[in-house]
């Protein structure tokens, strides 16, 4: 550490520390800190103050035990508040919650503790607490934007599709500056009904206008434009998913059956929370750089000086993306996949990585990037390492048939629940077993049931279950004869999970390419005939006519994992190598492209 003279005072000492601290400095503002310490071992504020900067720098034991002692010795608000973020950080919402409890109960009227109780009770599963904090948070503070934007997120979460989009409209209007509620309201809008394309594009244009206006793009980088002949393209992935999540799901198996000489990863995580899902994965990159505390242009720098020739965005504008780095172009070529479904808007991403049925020729205007065609699937589905098989079809015990959905509540529009209950009308005796995380709650049970009521489909016809750890879960598709997939926002994972649990899905043609997902999956399970025309009577009638059929249910049932397992949606190896392919034609255009090649 740097060696700094003390100042002349106990207070002198803590203001230039605190003035370093806020200027970023932060091997300077702790060896103050520390040297006050060594003076006074109780000094609660020094403590409180190198809690967080062990915080900034990801020691999340060593920032809990310094706030921890801090507070032993003067309990306050701000340090129960920071203690909060430092659990809320190390993925403990329970305690983070808790902390800020403690806060509010030292100053009622702390408006970003009452935020911040509300991101750790939707981060618990607590979406409906969640709610009425953020609404204290806002009748505190009528014009806290990161208030309404946080209220739209648990909003959506609750599938309350309008007011969630009135909270994001409502966080941009009192912070334009922000690029996350501008985000949060472009993915929010896939889940509406009256969901269009040209709105979603003209957003998606003031998102890119916001961010590229802030970065300072560079034109050439620490790489050559040539063509990667005897030395792999360097590839960077950009996500906070990296961990039990679709994007870790679906890239883990494809990943290990890589060709290092064409190919070599280097992952850039947009945060810290990691699992067992994340160890494996990295094992498959040559490096692994938290972005978590750095700003866009210091993100952006490092990513460029690690050379990276193809930079690819795995979230889109879901959480924990990091899109405005891409503003400043760290890399001469820059690719959205596999997280998002939709053009981002953002003109410094080149092209989208998908496939004929999500992204079939007629759409491009969908899109401000190119979109680039893999051979089958877009996506590569990574079999979960469980034992445990698919059992008999439930029906043939059960006397019924058992519809089910498994995923969020915010999937299931009015239109979806409409069509679903027809389909309990025609099959008077089938059960429809719903699994959402949020269906922990009885009042959200209550209110799921009440909208099947309105259309004649009693309680008893309907099953509810909410979260549950991954292998139980999965388990509970053993209770299932046929899925549903909802409508225009389908089961990704969720088809692939339950195709390999011999669950065979029905899907529905899309018009954009979020809609089409279950579509191209069950194209790569060679599974077309489960997808039924884009009208809601040919949807009824497939589902109708496939339940009526158990004898053909029954058959899926004890082939269909074998046939998913030898079909292109599983073949990580195929996957592998049309991406390589992929990636290096995609390089090779932009080479030719690039001012100065030959012609």
């Amino acid at each position: 550490m740097t060696d700094l003279t003390l100042p002349d005072s106990p207070v002198a000492t803590i203001e230039a520390a605190l003035a370093l601290h806020q200027a970023d400095s932060l091997e300077e503002a702790e060896t103050l800190y520390r040297q006050l310490l060594d003076a006074d071992p109780r000094h609660a504020d020094a403590l409180h103050l190198l809690g967080l900067i062990g915080h900034q720098y990801g020691r999340y034991q060593e920032a809990s035990e310094l706030i921890m002692a801090a507070i032993e010795i003067k309990p306050d608000a701000i340090y129960y508040y920071n203690l909060g973020n430092v659990m809320q950080a190390h993925n403990r919402p329970a305690a983070a919650a808790e902390c800020f409890r403690l806060a509010i109960e030292l100053r009622p009227d702390y408006v970003d503790a009452h935020n911040n109780l509300g991101n750790a009770q939707r981060l618990a599963g607590n979406a409906r607490a969640a709610v009425d904090a953020f609404c204290q948070a806002i009748a505190l503070q009528p014009d806290h934007g990161q208030a309404y934007n946080n209220l739209g997120n648990a909003l959506l979460d609750l599938n309350e599709i309008p007011a969630a989009l009135e909270a994001y409209q409502h966080a941009v209007a009192l912070r334009p500056e922000l690029p996350e509620p501008r985000s949060n309201l472009l993915f929010a809008y896939h889940y509406s009904d009256a969901f269009d394309q040209q709105a979603y594009l003209d957003e998606a244009a003031r998102f890119d206008a916001l961010v590229t206006g802030r970065a300072q793009p560079w034109s050439t980088w620490l790489v050559d434009l040539t063509a990667r002949i005897g030395r792999p393209l360097r590839v960077g992935i950009v996500s906070g998913d990296l961990k039990s999540h679709p994007v870790g799901y679906f890239i883990e198996g494809m990943l290990a059956h890589l060709n290092g000489a064409r190919v070599e990863l280097h992952a850039y995580p947009t945060r810290d929370v990691e699992d067992d899902v994340t160890a494996r994965l990295k094992q498959r990159f040559a490096s692994w750089t938290r972005l978590a505390g750095l700003g866009d242009a210091a993100a952006a720098a490092r990513i460029r000086d690690d050379r990276i020739d193809v930079l690819i965005d795995a979230s889109g504008h879901t959480i924990h993306n990091r899109l405005p780095l891409f503003a400043w172009k760290p890399a001469p070529l820059q690719v959205s996949w596999p997280g998002y479904f939709a053009s981002t808007g953002m003109r410094a991403i080149d092209y989208v990585l998908g496939d004929r049925h999500v992204m079939p020729d007629d759409e491009a205007a969908h899109f401000v990037e190119r979109a680039w065609h893999l051979p089958d699937s877009y996506l590569c589905f990574t079999p979960p390492a469980v034992e445990l098989d698919a059992g008999p079809l439930p029906m043939l015990a059960n006397g019924y048939p058992t519809f089910g959905y498994f995923g969020k509540l915010a999937k299931l529009t009015d239109r979806v629940i409409a069509v679903w209950s027809r389909v309990l009308a025609d099959v008077p005796n089938a059960k429809l077993f719903v699994k959402a995380p949020h269906l922990d709650d009885p009042r959200e049970q209550d209110a799921l049931s009440a909208r099947f009521a309105a259309h004649g489909i009693g309680a008893a016809r309907l099953l509810f279950e909410g979260r549950s750890p991954r292998d139980e879960y999965l388990a509970a598709y053993r209770r299932v004869d046929l899925m549903l997939s909802p409508f225009p926002y389908p089961g990704g994972t969720t088809t692939a999970e339950a195709l390999w649990m011999g669950v065979p899905v029905l899907g529905r043609r899309g018009a954009r390419f979020l809609s089409h997902i279950c579509e191209s999956l069950l194209h790569a399970a060679r599974l077309p005939e489960w997808i039924a025309d884009d009208d809601d009577d040919a949807y009824v009638a497939k589902a109708v006519a496939f339940a009526r059929n158990p004898a053909e249910l029954a058959v899926l049932r004890t082939t269909l994992r074998a046939q998913v397992l030898a079909a292109p949606l599983c073949d990580a190896p195929r996957f592998a190598r049309h991406f390589e392919d992929a990636l290096h034609a995609m390089w090779a255009r932009h080479v030719e492209a690039a001012p100065g090649a030959a012609s």
